[in-house]
């Protein structure tokens, strides 16, 4: 039953329970207004936060004494003649749970194992790091780290059960290199500071969720397997079916892939499309879903599968509102996990070593809260300032000065086409954003895709004139980490559309002349982007849009230099363990 301030839990039929603090019980936690079917135990970050009174008290907190139930894995044990301590963890926190136990109680338990306990909450006597500690009356074993090994009936089973256990369990109690970990991606999630990261993505991925209900943009889930490349790229992941059955009996080097959908269709490079076909009936929409790119990039910032957010405005008229948008959403979602534990849990893994780190990558405490701090932008005195923006003929002006004054030195050359590499969005949040996000927009046509619209004739009224035609889009570059979100006014009108399509080649050439003021030729072919080019014909409004790297940005808020360390279970060119 549910006492006011009381979270009860019913495990295999008895009650257990704790008192909690009135701000615990969010809508997020297990005190929901139902009884008979929620069976959930305390997590060990419920436990350890609540508050402790030291006797019968009316105020809600964790009584001493009580008796309480939590699971977890063993992440290290201490055997000393009398006594034996464990250190267990279920991920809800870094910090772990220490449970006394007796030596016959520790006597199987290794480091890995999964278990649950019963017993009396108590405090710890004075002196010991934890305030209270977990006095085992009942210990049960769920899952042993490693339950092939053998039974040794010598008077030294334990011991060397135990020798064997450390010697085959992956995840022992000492630093671990990230290329270590990126071998077992099954297993690394469960290091307190992995489980962190989780943690972190399924928060920040509430905080977007409930920014987005607030301003009626509505979450949709575009397909996965489309019919063409959003990006013109080509870098795409051909989608095929084998029939094991009828194909048994032939050949591997005669099988032949027949086209599932009767014409080749590939893994979604961006959702950007059919956003843009769902925002006409909505307004205002947006999906977070996993994108593939097959691309050889080997790099700390890429990934061949990743989740991308995105978002599609109907009715927008200018890209300052798109990058309104972007930059209010990332101050919001800063801002949310800045008010809970998060950030804090962040900078003290830092502080202590656990965080996942490259060789070579420096990111210390105070450079892990500048970049928090950074993002919310604030003056000194506390009014919220914009993040710097700046055209592309303006930043490749400012590097090319930076050049010829000897300030910098670049190992890829600058010019118009050649867009920027990493190193140069480096220095442009560097040197211009002072360690804030830029916004570096309209760039050229030439080097971007397709669906974007031409740039105002406005936005060159100050600064330098740029050197050929410019798309009205942005990128978003954070410091040390580079682009992290792109976006663009799309191409609303139809002819204008079409005659980009030809200048990229998705549309074939004709002689043809347009008759009866059809902007399509009669022998023109627009292949599997009709549907697309459709959408311009039929109430085509103004829009706009943008997308963002997900896991980028997980890499730079939690500061791990590799992005490969923040995806669940990365795919990069060669690698796709399991």
């Amino acid at each position: 039953m549910f006492a006011a301030n009381r979270v009860t839990f019913w495990v295999c039929g008895q009650q257990t329970g704790l008192h909690l603090p009135r701000a615990a019980l969010t809508p997020f936690s297990p005190a929901i207004q139902t009884r008979s079917y929620l069976r959930l135990y305390p997590s060990i970050a419920a436990v350890l936060q609540a508050p402790v009174a030291s006797g019968p008290s009316k105020d809600p907190t964790v009584s001493a004494d009580d008796t309480i139930t939590v699971n977890g894995f063993v992440r290290s044990v201490r055997r000393h003649k009398h006594i034996c301590f464990a250190a267990v963890g279920d991920g809800s926190t870094t910090q772990p749970l220490q449970v006394v136990l007796t030596p016959a109680q520790a006597e199987n338990l290794s480091t890995g194992a999964s278990i649950s306990i019963s017993g009396q909450w108590q405090p710890s006597p004075r002196g010991k790091e934890q305030q209270h500690e977990l006095l085992a009356e009942n210990l049960r074993v769920l899952g042993e780290a490693d339950p092939t090994v053998g039974e040794d009936n010598t008077a030294n089973r334990v011991v060397k059960k135990l020798e064997t256990q450390r010697q085959t369990y992956p995840l022992q109690k000492k630093y671990q290199t990230p290329d270590y970990l990126r071998t077992i991606p099954h297993l690394r999630s469960r290091i307190p500071f992995n489980s962190l990261l989780l943690r972190l993505r399924s928060r920040s991925i509430e905080a977007l969720t409930r920014y987005f209900a607030k301003n009626d943009i509505w979450q949709t889930h575009p397909p996965i397997i489309t019919s063409s490349d959003c990006e013109g790229a080509g870098e795409v992941f051909t989608v095929t079916a084998r029939h094991a059955t009828r194909k048994a009996k032939i050949p591997q080097s005669e099988r032949q892939d027949e086209p599932f959908f009767r014409s080749p269709k590939y893994l979604t490079v961006s959702s950007q499309l059919h956003l843009e076909a769902l925002a006409q009936s909505v307004g205002r929409v947006w999906t977070l879903s996993p994108t593939f790119r097959a691309e050889g990039s080997d790099t700390s910032r890429h990934l061949s599968e990743f989740y991308m957010l995105e978002a599609e405005l109907s009715f927008a008229n200018e890209l300052a509102e798109i990058m309104n948008l972007v930059e209010h959403l990332l101050k919001y979602l800063c801002g949310v996990l800045s008010s809970t534990h998060f950030k804090e849990e962040l900078i003290s893994a830092m502080g202590t070593g656990d965080a996942s780190r490259e060789e070579g990558a420096i990111m210390t405490e105070s450079k892990l809260e500048s970049r928090w701090d950074s993002l919310l932008r604030r003056s000194d005195q506390g009014v919220e300032r914009m993040w710097p923006r700046i055209t592309y003929s303006k930043a490749l002006q400012h590097l090319q000065e930076a050049v010829e004054m000897k300030r910098a030195t670049f190992e890829h050359p600058l010019g118009w086409s050649l867009g920027l590499q990493s190193e140069h969005e480096k220095f442009i949040t560097e040197d211009i954003g002072k360690g804030v996000p830029v916004f570096v927009t309209d760039y050229p046509r030439e080097i971007k895709a397709f669906y974007m619209a031409p740039s105002p004739t406005l936005t060159y009224t100050h600064g330098p004139a740029p050197q050929g035609p410019t798309v009205a889009c942005f990128d978003l570059l954070m410091p040390d980490i580079g682009e992290v979100a792109g976006g663009s006014m799309r191409e609303n009108r139809l002819p204008e559309l079409l005659e980009s399509m030809r200048r990229h080649g998705l549309v074939k050439p004709s002689l043809s002349s347009l008759a009866d003021g059809n902007p399509i030729a009669p022998n023109e072919d627009l292949g599997s982007l009709k549907w697309y080019a459709e959408l311009r014909r039929w109430g085509s409004v103004p829009h706009g849009g943008f997308g963002l790297g997900f896991d980028r940005l997980l890499s730079y808020l939690s500061g791990v230099p590799n992005v490969r360390d923040v995806a669940t279970f990365p795919r990069w060119p060669g690698r796709c363990d399991c």
